[in-house]
């Protein structure tokens, strides 16, 4: 039935269990029920009017005259769109959200007669489910005795109802009767789509009648209905200020923005928000964004828990005293580590294995040194009790991976999922892992691991000064022992590079070239956060400047991740940009901080919502609506400058000070 999808949608929805994206228009993409990532449930959900004789305009769609205006209710995860036309003598405004603690999401619809005479309408919805993302043995039915339409399949149920009671209904082959306005009253179908009316009769010049229509879900027909009667026990406007308050209440138990800028405050509550919608209330996992590309067709899918986004973001929960999400979080991290200690790439919400490249090192590597920030902001010895087993496992594992010849870790695959080497982020991710397990097995009274642990970690920083500097490029090479496809390898060679061929299974040849002079903004990952070379090093000054020099984009600005990144275009990220904003803020370089920040508010959505990346030539968002670590990375930078900008004052005053005395 529905167009094709988007890739990028403009506004989520959600309370934890929950989780929808929709268009700015209101029309709902995908719906996620009973966890954020999966299984995804909806083909497509539209609404419209009709006039007698005339045939069904979809309100959310830019045509049939129609424009939208929509933003989020301030300080909450509310959606409102007004849609209005010249063309049209009505307006509809309508809220859109989730209850919180309830499996029920609220679309509340309020006509406004904007002509001068009475006015007679029909308000229509069309479903069109894939119940658990399969086409096969979907079932819509209506049930009579609670006016609404269900749409099932196995072990999830989806009603559809209202507070006002429908006119008329139709399941299953719906598209077309809807488009006329003709249902025919089909009870049940073995299909996946359905449609319910609402006649509306004679609403007078200038009058507004309200129609909510109310989602639920559970697991069996009951519990959906059970969900459904629930809900209708309240008037939508009463759900639609609980939910305003709850979400009020939630900013409330924050810490408030530190720095006093409108802008500013405006995203840190926005990306505060949007971190709960992302953490999976049942799990305690952190979605990377909301899925978008269900068919895998330009990337590999983004509504997955990666650790080291994960670490970063928990970082910036710490940091805003949303501590009860990273604990959540650190105590789902026990279910997903593999046997022998190490995390993979990724994960479902169960903790099981997603789709893969191979082992990344930086994963693991970032949970650890994400346990060890949480420990610090808590000082909770039970929390490091909980996690020491899972630490001294993955620590083990590490110290195993690590190369008895040059100290750093062997070959793996990087934090991109693009290439296999021994990469410079990695190694400095495994020195912050070490140095947070020696401070947990200190903690714990493990003297001798720590000291063990703490050794590798020093001889780690030491290879990395010792055979990751490129003084030719005046910075650290990206990785070395990078393995390449052949003909690259017999380029490589021919232009002066040197390498070598080693013999892998079953006979396979691997092509290796010793170093990877790529300039990538992940090796400002090696002082920040990770200090395995501090941020004053000579070595890392120069390769800071080397990456702003060859990565921001001309014109449009911002800072791409590496020389010959091709991905979706070759952007500018936020995240990549806020990471140099990083660096500067621990060299004292406030100014060019301040603007790098600036670059990353200019360029959130028109929600306010933090993109991955920005097109290279227009400045638009390019990919991916909202990035979790987008917002991770923006929160910290916050907390980084304000923490900055108030020691630079304390100093200046201190020295004012002086100098009045003397």
């Amino acid at each position: 039935m529905s167009d094709k999808k988007p890739y990028l949608v403009d506004a989520i929805i959600g309370n934890s269990k929950f989780l929808a994206s929709l268009g700015r228009t209101g029309k709902m993409y995908r719906l996620w029920w009973p966890n954020i990532d999966l299984p995804q449930h909806v083909d497509a959900i539209r609404t419209g009017i009709q006039y007698e004789q005339e045939s069904i305009s979809w309100f959310d769609e830019e045509a049939y005259g129609w424009k939208h205006q929509a933003e989020y209710a301030d300080k909450t995860n509310i959606f409102r769109v007004k849609a209005s036309s010249v063309q049209q003598p009505l307006q509809v405004d309508s809220f859109h959200f989730a209850i919180p603690g309830q499996d029920a999401i609220v679309r509340e619809y309020t006509f406004t007669n904007t002509s001068n005479e009475p006015l007679s309408f029909s308000f229509i919805v069309h479903t069109s489910f894939l119940v658990s993302e399969n086409q096969l043995y979907n079932t819509t039915m209506f049930v009579p005795a609670d006016d609404a339409l269900v749409h099932f399949r196995h072990k999830y149920y989806f009603a559809l109802s209202s507070a006002n009671v429908c006119t008329n209904f139709q399941s299953g082959l719906s598209w077309e009767s809807a488009q006329s306005g003709q249902l025919n009253g089909n009870e049940i179908d073995m299909k996946p789509d359905g449609a319910l009316k609402w006649q509306v009769s004679s609403l007078a010049a200038g009058e507004s009648l309200t129609i909510p229509v109310y989602i639920t879900a559970g697991h069996d027909e009951q519990s959906a209905m059970q969900q459904m009667r629930l809900v209708k026990t309240k008037e939508s406007t009463e759900w639609l200020e609980e939910t305003r308050s709850y979400w009020q209440q939630f900013l409330t138990s924050a810490i408030p923005c530190p720095i006093a800028d409108a802008d500013i405050s405006e995203l840190y509550d926005r990306s505060l928000l949007m971190f709960k919608l992302m953490s999976d209330d049942q799990t305690g996992s952190i979605i990377a964004a909301p899925e978008f590309d269900e068919q895998f067709v330009r990337c590999g899918g983004y509504s997955f828990c990666w650790g080291r986004d994960a670490a970063f973001i928990t970082t910036a929960l710490d940091r805003a005293g949303l501590g009860f999400l990273s604990d959540s979080f650190y105590a789902w991290t026990l279910t997903a580590q593999s046997p022998d200690g190490s995390w993979q790439q990724r994960h479902y919400h169960d903790g099981s294995l997603a789709p893969s490249w191979g082992l990344q090192i930086d994963e693991g590597s970032s949970i650890i040194w994400g346990m060890w920030q949480h420990y610090m902001e808590k000082q909770d010895r039970q929390f490091a009790e909980q996690v020491w087993p899972a630490v001294e496992k993955g620590a083990s594992f590490l110290m195993s991976f690590l190369d008895n010849e040059s100290g750093l870790p062997k070959p793996s695959i990087d934090l991109w999922e693009e290439r296999e080497a021994s990469h410079t982020y990695s190694s400095a991710a495994v020195y912050g892992c070490l140095t947070a397990a020696a401070s947990f097995a200190k903690l714990m009274g493990k003297v001798d691991l720590a000291a063990e642990w703490t050794a590798a970690a020093e001889r780690i920083a030491s290879a990395i000064k010792e055979l990751c500097w490129n003084e030719d490029g005046g910075a650290f090479y990206r990785g070395v022992e990078l393995t390449v496809h052949e003909s690259k390898y017999t380029q490589a060679i021919a232009d002066g590079a040197t390498g070598y061929i080693v013999e892998g299974n079953k006979g396979n040849k691997k092509h290796i070239i010793n170093h990877d002079k790529i300039i990538d903004v992940s090796l400002l990952g090696i002082a920040v956060p990770f200090e395995a070379v501090s941020a004053d090093d000579e070595y890392m000054r120069r390769t800071a400047d080397a990456v702003e020099a060859a990565l921001t984009v001309p014109g449009v600005g911002g800072i791409k991740r590496y020389e010959d990144d091709i991905y979706i275009g070759g952007n500018p990220w936020i995240l990549t940009t806020l990471w140099l904003a990083h660096y500067r803020i621990q060299t004292g370089s406030l100014d060019q901080a301040r603007q790098l920040l600036n670059w990353a508010i200019d360029h959130r959505t028109e929600m306010g919502l933090l993109p991955e990346q920005v097109d290279k030539n227009t400045g638009e968002t390019a990919w991916v609506v909202p990035l979790t670590w987008s917002h991770a990375m923006f929160i910290l930078t916050v907390f980084m400058l304000a923490e900055a900008e108030a020691k630079t004052a304390l100093e200046a005053a201190t020295v004012d000070t002086v100098v009045a005395s003397n």
